[in-house]
């Protein structure tokens, strides 16, 4: 029984040592997860190489549109402000009005005076007739000299001829009186061609006259245009159709010429992407795009690369650098790029496409002759 006892135990202790002895079979949970993680990685990185190889990229792209600021042409107190934020608005109608009463009276000042123009320039008018009557009066008394000048200067030659060294067949009195008479008679001529004279520079200045009156009475009517164009700024009218964004404008307010009193935005937009000036090589006029808004998470939008910036978005800056300065660090530049959307997806968006919105874009630098918007269309759905 005890030989039995301390033998027991001998096969006990030489299994471990057998287990040991034998390698651990591989887990296949392990093997499953490394594979998935190594076909990830090489997914990821063909991915990677096909992107970079057949599309550009850039993040730096947003929404762009029309925001046309509204603003008095003259001064006044608002008395009325008809739209809201986000209001549709139509071209031309009435979106605020300023009180009109100063550009009233203005308008009937003018009136007055233009009133009072008229009345003079037909007083001048009577009084060029009356002038160009006591002209033809001194014509006439004219005439009438040059006759009476004629009859005495034939008198005085007749007389002449009757009173000689020879002959007297008259006397000396009355040849005397008949030369008196023709210098009479030529006096006088003088002095009613004299009158004649002045009455046709009273003609002159009377017309001069009357023409200073009627320049005036047209600069009256131009300044009543102006007060009466005046007097409809006090209606401020939407210069285009949209919606109506960022108004300060309030009741009471006093604005002055210039002053923003709130905008409107057109439901047309596009988006504006800032390539990298290393990118453009690969760029061509008429491509298209695709095009993701951050704002509509799932949406895909078809563009077409529209047009280049002229220059890059330094050379626009306010302080743009100076590069000879001799602190030049070389900075990869963009370039804006326009890219016009699909009508139809706009519209279908029914604005909630803004201005502002960031955006992805992407192009297909290896496109075909075909257009691949069925196609991007197709994928999206």
């Amino acid at each position: 029984m005890s030989t039995q006892q301390s033998q027991a135990p001998a096969p006990v202790a030489i299994a471990p040592a057998v287990q040991a002895a034998t390698p651990a079979a591989p887990n296949r949970r392990v093997l499953l997860v490394a594979g998935v993680i190594v076909l990830i990685a090489l997914g990821i990185g063909a991915r990677m190489w096909y992107r970079s190889h057949y599309f550009v990229e850039t993040e730096n792209a947003y929404v762009s549109g029309h925001v046309h600021p509204v603003s008095s042409r003259i001064s006044g107190v608002v008395t009325r402000v008809l739209v809201d934020d986000n209001q549709v608005v139509q071209e031309g109608d009435v979106i605020a009005e300023l009180d009109p009463f100063d550009q009233g009276v203005k308008v009937e000042q003018i009136v007055a005076q233009i009133a009072t123009a008229e009345q003079q320039v037909l007083q001048a008018q009577a009084q060029m007739r009356q002038v160009e009557a006591q002209a033809g009066a001194v014509a006439a008394q004219v005439v009438q000299s040059q006759a009476q000048l004629l009859r005495a200067s034939q008198d005085a030659q007749r007389y002449g001829q009757l009173y000689t060294t020879q002959m007297k067949a008259v006397s000396k009195a009355e040849l005397d009186g008949a030369n008196a008479a023709q210098a009479v008679a030529v006096a006088d001529l003088a002095a009613r061609r004299d009158s004649a004279h002045a009455a046709t520079a009273q003609i002159a200045a009377a017309s001069a006259g009357r023409d200073v009156l009627k320049a005036q009475l047209q600069v009256l009517n131009v300044q009543l245009k102006d007060a009466q164009q005046q007097l409809a700024y006090n209606r401020i009218l939407a210069p285009v159709s949209g919606r109506i964004g960022k108004r300060p404008v309030e009741v009471g307010m006093r604005v002055q010429p210039g002053q923003l009193l709130m905008a409107i935005v057109q439901d047309q937009v596009w988006v504006t992407a800032n390539f990298k000036e290393t990118q453009l090589a690969q760029l061509r006029q008429g491509q298209s795009v695709h095009v993701r808004i951050d704002a509509l998470p799932g949406q895909l939008l078809v563009g077409r690369l529209d047009s280049f910036a002229p220059a890059s978005g330094a050379q626009f800056a306010l302080l743009p650098a100076d590069n000879a300065t001799g602190n030049f660090t070389k900075i990869v530049q963009r370039v804006p790029v326009k890219i016009v959307l699909d009508p139809n997806d706009v519209k279908a968006l029914a604005g909630r496409l803004v201005p502002g919105m960031s955006a992805l874009v992407e192009v297909e630098i290896h496109q075909g002759e075909a257009d691949p918007a069925p196609a991007i269309r197709a994928a999206a759905r």
